[in-house]
């Protein structure tokens, strides 16, 4: 099993997501004699999962059901264990947009975190690019690492255990891009630069205070960066529901149904438009946005390098 290759069947040593629902899932690592308990009962991984197609649907002790899916970074975006805060899809996708990430190319990232945004830019440059990540928390470190390795990308990153700001990221002029989410990012601007290939290499900052921005872009400024971009995703989700609207007595349209003779109570003409102007009201779908929103996550600074 690996984050960024396929696999048809679940193995032993798999890290697999359990789905009860689009708000109900987790992650679970597939070991013979082992057994997982769920709402539905319990999963015995030598029986129910071991041998299993991905996609699965799993019958559990109690009767009920769940479905065993392979995991991507988007599912480990939404189900990994929280060591730090993480970054999720919405700002994920742009920073591997304007970084202009594909496969072949080299990212260094700061810091490693809990992992969300590295497993997503390892399989944006597998299966020939490699990821340079640097993390100052040692133990942080080390469980990255045990990550890496337990979802079979290990070959395509290196985790590093190090004060970025005095350190560096531990290679120089070979990377095509650049992240930074830590708290003083313009300490580590010019070791960015450094890492950054010689012309035309990438860079983004993350940080939830404009004050570190200003300082940050002053920064780049200072160390030749030039195309300074700072932007901010806000993502408003819509859901579909059946509106019901009055609708306003303009007088002529009551006359002209009560002349035709048409009767609303008629069985062929329940449930036509009519029969709701009668009533005064009318129903439609209509796309309502949440009554909470995710707010503001942070801000995305760009540069390149000249």
């Amino acid at each position: 099993m690996s984050f960024v290759e396929y696999g048809e069947t679940i193995k032993d040593g798999d890290t697999a997501i359990v789905f009860l629902g689009h708000e109900s899932m987790f992650p679970v690592k597939v070991q013979h004699g082992t057994v997982t308990q769920t709402k539905y009962g319990v999963i015995r991984h030598s029986t129910d999962l071991i041998g299993k197609k991905y996609g699965s649907r799993v019958t559990c002790s109690k009767g009920g059901w769940v479905f065993i899916l392979h995991p991507t970074p988007e599912l480990w975006t939404m189900n990994l264990p929280h060591r730090t805060q993480i970054l999720y899809s919405t700002d994920i996708s742009i920073i591997t947009m304007m970084l202009e990430l594909k496969p072949g190319s080299i990212v260094c990232e700061s810091g490693t975190g809990s992992g969300s945004l590295s497993h997503a830019l390892i399989r944006t440059v597998a299966p020939t690019g490699h990821l340079y990540t640097v993390e100052f928390h040692q133990q942080r470190a080390e469980k990255a690492r045990e990550e890496f390795r337990e979802h079979g990308v290990e070959h395509l990153v290196t985790v590093t255990n190090q004060d970025v700001c005095k350190n560096g990221f531990g290679v120089s002029n070979i990377a095509d891009a650049v992240f930074l989410d830590i708290p003083s990012p313009w300490e580590a601007i010019g070791h960015a630069k450094s890492a950054l290939k010689a012309e035309g290499g990438r860079i983004c900052s993350f940080s939830p205070c404009i004050e570190q921005v200003q300082r940050t872009c002053l920064a780049m400024e200072e160390y030749g960066f030039t195309e300074i971009n700072t932007l901010e995703i806000l993502l408003r989700v819509y859901n579909v529901r059946t509106i019901s609207l009055q609708i306003p007595d303009l007088g002529k349209a009551a006359e002209d149904n009560s002349s035709t003779g048409f009767d609303s109570s008629s069985p062929s003409h329940q449930g036509s438009p009519c029969a709701n102007l009668q009533q005064g009201t009318v129903q439609f779908k209509s796309g309502v946005p949440l009554r909470e929103v995710v707010g503001h996550t942070g801000y995305l600074t760009f540069a390149t390098k000249s």
